[in-house]
This record gives structure tokens, C-alpha cells and sequence, in this order.
């Protein structure tokens, strides 16, 4: 009996204890844990490689051919993909272990529950057959208690001689029933305590240690469950190491392809102006008498425009550093811009236009094809649907090779106005005195700064010296007469008049705003560099974009005045 309880207490411990299942619980919860934080860390990695990915602009081709921006670019997808990877293992310790886990704990329980079951089951049989026992060893005691009176009585009948023979034999039959029913008692509690005997042994020896075989067997298996999860929580990150790897491997790759030089090369290629730089100042010799032309060899463009334009415009010209730019996109043929660049622009545009036109052609050939299909085999669709959309196509590419067109005539005139090295060689002229010596009127090198802070080759202007060579006589420097002859220069003649057809704002230093409509004098014509150069009066001069203007020059001047 003290056994069952010791034993039975035992059980009872187990089943009070925490560790059944608990420790599988607290682990999925772990792990469950572990894939939130990798689900998150994989969000804000994205994120932040998202963040910095280029906009979608125009300048994403631009800077996409730098060697630094395509590794920076190619680091960003790398990092994206390392993103990938994190939420690859959080996937994994989802399937892999919580979803196994919360299986496994289902039938743990279940088993667990069964286990406990057989052993409160063997444990009630046992005090049942206990109960029965006790019953039978009282019974045996009653009926040994009742046959010891019933015998007594008897002998006590049996002495007495007053009692009738009658009385005594109905007292020895009483004793002789009572110790048969003591008799049958003492039979069956030897026969029950026996049979209790047998299934107490079997229950302590058997029935229960096979329970708690098998609640030790569960465990085992669960510690053993634990230790799998566990070591596939290590193994789904060891699954991603290579490819993460590889993400790595990517990003020193993309770091190792960066080349300074060859990316400031690019730069200098991408804004380059095409520009040669001015040629030598010759020596003027004032010293000698002569009449000579107005010589344009200075940045200035002529010796009196630093005295007419206005103040704060007579700085000195550092044009690869002046922050002045014209607003907006400035004419179609980009004659605002150096010959380079615009040389540049106009390919780009025709590159862009016969994409336009092979796009277009491709989908009036389909349009052809299908319509010849419609033509030949009527019930597939009406031939006369498609004709709405050739004729749009066929416009379509006519505007555009019309565009085309236009587009290189004005690159055929950008390439023939890129200055050559050899233009840069030129000689300013001087009329010499003396004898019956002719005038030589030959030009200077002199390359005009166009207000977009790139320089432009400009041929001399054409300034006519009245002077008659035949009467020329020999003039020293600083005469009046020379000092006259100065003056006189300094304000260039009148050649014609225009017409400003748009409005420009004229903030870059040497040009001068106009508005719409607005009459202007000419005083120096385009020499190909795209711009004119223009007097309001007589202190208000500078450039303006030729495309602005309409111009009316020589022998159409008077009549331009009269039509304005």
C-alpha cells in the first residue's frame, strides 16, 4: 500500500511539472521571434536600397555611365537581393520549424494525454480491487466474530439443563452455519487477496513502469525534437551563406570596376564645348604713322565695348566658370548651346526620332500585314478598320523623317561650324603708309565668349576705314588727328535692323534682354556662332540668340523699317 502511494506521488509530480512541452512552446515562440525580426530587417533593407535607386529622369542615362554610379547602382541591387536572402530564411524557420513544431505539440499532447489516461485507469483498477479487499478481509472478520458468538450460545445452551433439547440443537445447527459462513468468508478473502496479490505485482512491475516507459520514451523524443529544430535553425542560415556570398562577391567586384580616370574622361567628353582657345594678340605698333582697321583680337570683341556696357558688366571673363545659363530649353537647334555639345544634342534628337520612325514603320508593317490577311479571308475582321490607323502612321512618319530632315541640316551645319585649329592663326591688319602702298585688311584671331560661358570663333567684323590711301599721310601716335580716328571706332555702324521674334532674358554676361516685338538696330551679324550682336541706343548693346531674331541687313534695311 505505502508503495502504490510512493509511487503513484511520483506520477502525480510528472504530471504537475512544466517541462511537458513547455520547453517546445517557449521555443517556437523563440523562433517565431527570430522570423519577425529577419521579415523586418529584410523590409528596411529594401527600403533603403529603394531609397537610393536613381529617379527616373532624364539624367538617369547621364550618370549611368560613370564607372562610380554603375557599382554604386550595381551595390544597391546586390544589397536588394542580400534583402531577398534574409527573407528566405525567415520563410524557412517558418516552414521548416514553427509549422513543424506546432504539429509536433499537437501530438504530443495528444500521446501525453493518452499516457495519463492508462495510468489514472490502472491507478483506479487498483483501488477498486484495494476497496474490495478491505471488503472482503471485513466480511471474513464478521462472520469469524458471529461464528465465535454463534459457538458460545451453543456451549452455553448445551451446559445449561433447564434448556430444552430442542433449544440446544437449534443452537449447535446456528454455530455449525455461522462457522461455515466464516469458513466460505476465509475461502473468498484468500481467494481475492491472492487475486489482488497478482495484479498489485503486475501493476507495480508491469502496467506502470510501461507508462512511465512510454512518458519517458515522449520526452526523449521531444528533447531529441528540440535538438532537430535546433540545429535546422542553424542550417537555414547556413543554406543562404552562399548566395549572400555571392552578394558580396557582387558588390567588391562592382567596387574594384571603378575607374577615376576613365569617368573624368567622360566628364570632360559630356561638356566639352568644341571651342578653340583665342589665338596670340599681335603687337600694334602706335608708334608708327598709319591708319589702320579696328583690330578684334581681345576677349572684349572691340576695344569700345568695355566703355559702352553698362556697370557691372565689365569683369574680367573666367568663362569656364561663369554660373550664368539661359532659362528654359532654348531653341529647337539648340544654337544656344557650344558646337559640341550641340553637335551632341542634334544627334541624340535624330537617334531619338528614327527610334520614333522604326517604331511607327514596324506598327504600319503589322497594320499591312494584318489588313492584307482581312483582304484575303474577310470573316477573320473588316479590311477597312485598319485604314484609320495607317493613314495616322503614315503621317506620324511623315512629320517625323520631315523632322529628321530638318534636324540634320542643322547637325550638317554644327559640324561644319566646328572650329579647326588652323582658324585660330590669324593676323590683325594694319594699313601701312607711305609710297602709293595699298591697304591690307586682313583679320585677328578673335574668339568671341558666347554669354553661356563657352568661347565662339568670330571673323572680323567688317568695319570700312574712310580713308583715302593715295592722300595718307604719315600720323604719330597720339596726335589728334589719330586720337579722332580712336573715337570714331568706338561705336560700331548701324548694318541693319531686326525684329525680336521671342522674348530672351539676357542674364549671362555680353547679352542684352529683349522683348517680344521689340526693334533693334544691328550692329554685327552672326559669324556662326548663333548669335547677333544688337543696339537698343547707343548704350544698350549685346548678344542675342540669332533663331530669336528676325533680321533685316543691307539693302532690305530701309524696307524693314517701313514694314515695322
Amino acid at each position: 500500500c505505502h508503495k502504490h502511494i510512493f509511487l503513484w506521488g511520483r506520477v502525480s509530480q510528472l504530471r504537475r511539472l512544466a517541462g511537458w512541452g513547455h520547453e517546445c512552446f517557449e521555443y517556437a515562440k523563440f523562433v517565431k521571434e527570430r522570423s519577425e525580426i529577419e521579415i523586418n530587417y529584410a523590409k528596411q533593407i529594401r527600403n533603403l536600397s529603394k531609397k537610393y535607386q536613381p529617379k527616373k529622369n532624364s539624367r538617369e542615362e547621364e550618370e549611368s555611365k560613370y564607372t562610380f554610379c554603375r557599382a554604386f547602382l550595381t551595390t544597391l541591387n546586390e544589397l536588394n537581393d542580400y534583402a531577398g536572402q534574409h527573407e528566405v530564411i525567415a520563410e524557412n524557420l517558418t516552414s521548416q520549424i514553427i509549422a513543424e513544431l506546432s504539429r509536433y505539440l499537437q501530438d504530443l499532447k495528444t500521446e501525453r494525454k493518452t499516457h495519463f489516461h492508462d495510468g489514472r485507469k490502472a491507478q483506479q483498477h487498483m483501488e477498486s480491487s484495494w476497496k474490495q479487499l478491505e471488503s472482503c478481509k471485513r466480511k471474513f472478520e464478521r462472520d469469524c466474530k458471529e461464528a465465535d458468538k454463534a459457538k458460545q450460545y451453543f456451549d452455553k445452551m448445551d451446559a445449561d439443563i433447564n434448556v430444552t433439547k430442542a433449544d440446544v440443537e437449534k443452537a449447535r445447527q446456528q454455530a455449525v452455519a455461522r462457522q461455515q459462513m466464516a469458513a466460505d468468508s476465509k475461502s473468498d478473502y484468500s481467494s481475492y487477496l491472492q487475486k489482488f496479490n497478482q495484479e498489485q505485482n503486475e501493476h507495480y512491475y508491469t502496467v506502470i513502469p510501461n507508462i512511465f516507459q512510454k512518458l519517458q520514451d515522449m520526452e526523449e523524443k521531444r528533447i531529441e525534437r528540440i535538438g532537430a529544430c535546433m540545429k535546422a535553425f542553424a542550417d537555414v542560415d547556413r543554406q543562404v551563406i552562399p548566395i549572400v556570398g555571392k552578394c558580396l562577391d557582387g558588390m567588391t567586384k562592382a567596387a574594384e570596376a571603378i575607374q577615376p580616370k576613365t569617368d573624368s574622361n567622360q566628364v570632360v567628353e559630356s561638356y566639352k564645348s568644341g571651342f578653340e582657345p583665342p589665338g596670340d594678340v599681335e603687337f600694334e605698333d602706335y608708334g608708327q604713322a598709319m591708319k589702320r582697321a579696328v583690330s578684334e583680337c581681345s576677349l572684349n570683341n572691340s576695344r569700345g565695348e568695355a566703355r559702352e556696357r553698362p556697370a557691372g558688366k565689365g569683369k574680367a571673363k573666367l568663362w569656364p566658370f561663369l554660373k550664368g545659363k539661359n532659362k528654359g530649353s532654348g531653341p529647337e537647334d539648340y544654337s544656344h548651346l557650344p558646337p559640341e555639345q550641340r553637335r551632341k544634342k542634334l544627334q541624340g534628337k535624330l537617334d531619338e526620332l528614327n527610334k520614333d520612325i522604326q517604331k511607327e514603320t514596324e506598327q504600319r508593317d503589322a497594320l499591312t500585314k494584318m489588313k492584307d490577311v482581312y483582304v484575303k479571308n474577310p470573316q477573320m475582321g473588316d479590311a477597312a478598320s485598319v485604314d484609320p490607323r495607317l493613314d495616322e502612321l503614315g503621317r506620324n512618319i511623315q512629320r517625323l523623317q520631315s523632322e529628321v530632315q530638318k534636324f540634320e541640316g542643322w547637325l550638317a551645319e554644327a559640324e561644319e561650324r566646328m572650329p579647326s585649329k588652323s582658324d585660330t592663326h590669324r593676323r590683325s591688319a594694319l594699313y601701312e603708309s607711305g609710297g602709293g602702298g595699298t591697304a591690307v585688311n586682313s583679320n585677328c584671331a578673335q574668339d568671341r565668349e558666347s554669354p553661356d560661358g563657352s568661347y565662339t570663333e568670330e571673323q572680323n567684323s567688317e568695319i570700312h576705314v574712310k580713308a583715302d590711301v593715295a592722300d595718307a599721310k604719315p600720323l604719330a601716335a597720339g596726335t589728334p588727328e589719330f586720337d579722332d580716328e580712336f573715337d570714331d571706332d568706338e561705336s560700331l555702324p548701324t548694318i541693319g535692323n531686326c525684329k525680336a521674334l521671342y522674348p530672351f532674358d539676357g542674364h549671362n554676361e555680353g547679352t542684352i534682354s529683349v522683348a517680344e516685338g521689340e526693334l533693334l538696330y544691328v550692329i554685327e551679324e552672326d559669324k556662326g556662332d548663333g548669335w547677333t550682336r544688337v543696339r537698343r541706343n547707343h548704350d544698350e548693346e549685346g548678344y542675342v540668340p540669332t533663331s530669336y531674331l528676325e533680321l533685316f541687313l543691307g539693302t532690305d534695311a530701309k524696307g524693314a523699317v517701313t514694314y515695322i
